[in-house]
């Protein structure tokens, strides 16, 4: 059985110039904070891939502040700031939020007060964008990066967030983005390191990962890799909308990424559809990877009005460069008649 991979959002493949990357980065055996020949190579190296990072994310002059990943970038974005969110963020930036902004059915967000607010640029779930407000406190960026154009100096927050696993780079990097001039204090205490803002000695072979995924992501965004994506993604949507007419395909009336699809199908619960499509030889989920593993209804759809049964018959299927038309026709066919079994399990 070739399985098929349809879990980008959890994670991206990764890039086989991220790898070319990190295993050179191997061979660079100084520390970077070192001043001898050994360091001066491991911080050039360093240097050059924060530049890179930065002109991916259109970011020039911004700080690039290298971090384990989004969820230590959000901490070190949000912590002890009174920040408000809406129910739609991620954990771990909802984690350092009060999560009050109204949400409407279509998953957008009113934000009264940017300067006092977090707002993701995309949903993880549904794929949803969202228009950032100008003066904007922190965004996350993690699920746009890579996927859809923007410029980070355009948007007008003052803090992103960002993570390399999520645009075929490796687990373990990320980074947060801080506009010049903006104060970013220090949670680890050491050496120093990123400009005083985050301690410790860099993870240069994930950040040389990182940054060659984020040149990779940058070509494919410009070479309209992703429009072909969104192609296939509207096709599998229609198929497995016309398996049912109750199937409801969430945020379908909303600007999203061009690779997400969040289904509900009444009846079948998500978690049951993962593991019938799992054991069929395809990879989805029934919401953020980092809480799918915990049964309960998805809240950034009870966030728009979803009741928590239907919520919990949701299933995320998004899709990356490389997935094919046959290969959403065989998933779409697959999903059909075991969504038709189920149906008639039900009757």
């Amino acid at each position: 059985m070739t399985r098929l991979y349809l879990d980008w959002n959890a994670t991206a493949p990764l890039r086989p110039e991220a790898k070319a990357a990190m295993v050179a980065a191997m061979e660079v055996v100084g520390n970077p904070s070192s001043v001898h020949a050994e360091g001066r190579a491991a911080k050039s190296l360093m240097e050059r891939s924060r530049a890179k990072v930065a002109a991916a994310l259109g970011a020039e002059g911004a700080d690039i502040v290298f971090t384990s990943g989004a969820t230590e970038a959000a901490a070190l974005a949000c912590a002890g700031r009174g920040l408000v969110c809406a129910p739609v963020e991620h954990d771990a930036v909802a984690a350092w939020c009060e999560a009050g902004l109204p949400v409407d059915g279509q998953g957008r967000v009113a934000v009264a007060d940017p300067a006092r607010t977090t707002l993701q640029l995309a949903n993880s779930e549904t794929g949803i964008l969202q228009d950032l407000p100008q003066g904007l406190a922190v965004s996350d960026l993690t699920q746009a990066f890579g996927k859809v154009p923007f410029a980070f100096n355009w948007l007008g927050c003052d803090r992103g967030l960002v993570s390399a696993h999520k645009l075929g780079g490796p687990k373990g990097i990320g980074a947060l983005v801080v506009r010049q001039g903006i104060e970013v204090p220090s949670q680890l205490k050491g050496g120093g390191q990123e400009m005083g803002r985050r301690a410790g000695t860099e993870n240069l072979i994930g950040i040389a990962g990182f940054a060659a995924a984020a040149e990779a992501a940058a070509r494919d965004l410009a070479d309209g890799v992703w429009d072909e994506v969104a192609e296939f993604r509207n096709i599998l949507e229609s198929e497995l909308s016309a398996a049912g007419k109750e199937t409801i395909s969430v945020g379908n009336g909303s600007p999203r990424l061009p690779n997400t699809l969040c289904l509900i199908a009444p009846g079948w619960k998500g978690e049951t559809q993962v593991m019938a499509m799992d054991l069929a030889g395809f990879a989805i989920s029934a919401g953020s990877a980092c809480s799918s593993g915990k049964v309960r209804a998805s809240r950034v759809l009870t966030a728009m009005g979803f009741d928590q049964a239907l919520a919990a018959q949701a299933i995320r299927v998004s899709l990356g460069p490389g997935v094919t038309k046959d290969d959403v026709g065989r998933f779409a066919k697959t999903w059909t008649a075991a969504y038709a079994k189920a149906r008639a399990r039900a009757a």
